[in-house]
Parts: C-alpha cells; sequence; structure tokens
C-alpha cells in the first residue's frame, strides 16, 4: 500500500505591490489632513499663551497703580501712579520696609520668543507702537502677525 500524499501548493503570504501602494496613499492622504490640524493646535496653544501673558503683566500694572493710590508708596509727579517700567514690577518696591513684587518675571512675548513687550503710556495714543516712557499703562505683543480670528497680536 503506497500512500501518496496530494501535492499542495504553496501559498504565497504578504502584500502584493498594488496593495502595499494602496496602503501608502491612504497613509499619505490622511498625514496631509492632520498637518494642518496640528498647526491650528499650536497655533491656538500660543494664542491663549499669549492671551494670559498680557492678562497677567495687566493685572500686575493694575496692583502696582492700586497700592500706590492708596499711599504706600511714593512715585512720579507725573506717572500718575503707573509703573515706571516692567522691571518695577519684577524687582519690586518697598513697602513699610517690605520689598513688594507684584510679577515673578516678564514673561516670553509666544509670538515672536522674546521677552519683549511694546509699551504704552497714559500720554501716548492707544493706537501708538512708540512708548513716551513716562510710566507704563499697557503693554502688547511686539508681534505683526494675524491671529486666526483676523486681528493683528499687536491690537491684543
Amino acid at each position: 500500500m503506497s500512500s501518496k500524499r496530494p501535492i499542495r501548493k504553496r501559498t504565497e503570504r504578504g502584500l502584493t505591490l498594488m496593495e502595499l501602494i494602496v496602503t501608502v496613499a491612504i497613509l499619505a492622504i490622511l498625514a496631509s489632513a492632520a498637518v494642518p490640524v496640528a498647526r491650528f493646535k499650536v497655533k491656538r496653544d500660543r494664542e491663549r499663551e499669549l492671551q494670559r501673558d498680557l492678562w497677567e503683566m495687566r493685572d500686575a500694572i493694575d496692583h502696582y497703580k492700586d497700592a500706590a493710590d492708596r499711599g504706600a508708596f511714593q512715585t512720579k509727579v507725573d506717572s500718575q501712579n503707573y509703573p515706571p517700567d516692567l522691571d518695577t514690577l519684577v524687582n519690586g518696591v518697598d513697602v513699610q520696609s517690605k520689598k513688594v513684587k507684584f510679577l515673578r518675571r516678564i514673561p516670553v512675548d509666544p509670538m515672536t520668543g522674546k521677552a519683549e513687550w511694546g509699551m504704552r503710556s497714559m500720554q501716548d495714543d492707544p493706537t501708538s507702537d512708540s512708548f513716551g516712557g513716562q510710566s507704563v499703562f499697557d503693554v502688547y505683543s511686539k508681534s505683526q502677525g494675524t491671529a486666526l480670528n483676523g486681528t493683528k497680536y499687536a491690537d491684543w
């Protein structure tokens, strides 16, 4: 009795070239759709950081003015009780032999990558980009970029 096994064909395993091309094409389409979404998210995050930094500095300016208005310390006559510069908010002022600081550090502008901010005094025009130097009433970004909502960062 001779037992012969039937000859089986080897089944091929793996992907054909066409399947591989289709898979790579689908992945490329998905990746190209993800890039703009990622850029949008990064820009939105930087805009939120800019808003937070501007709020933090403006809040420190307001706290300085409130303390000066209450007579906690002396300011220059023409300053209208606003700080002379941002460094004063960080370095602080002497109040009854204690150093009172209003800001931990001057934040880095997320749009320019520098800790440089545009400043306006009470005497400056609200849309001016030059600082009169009397006192710091407001701060703004020096970036010339445009936000996602179409406004200029310098106008925030």
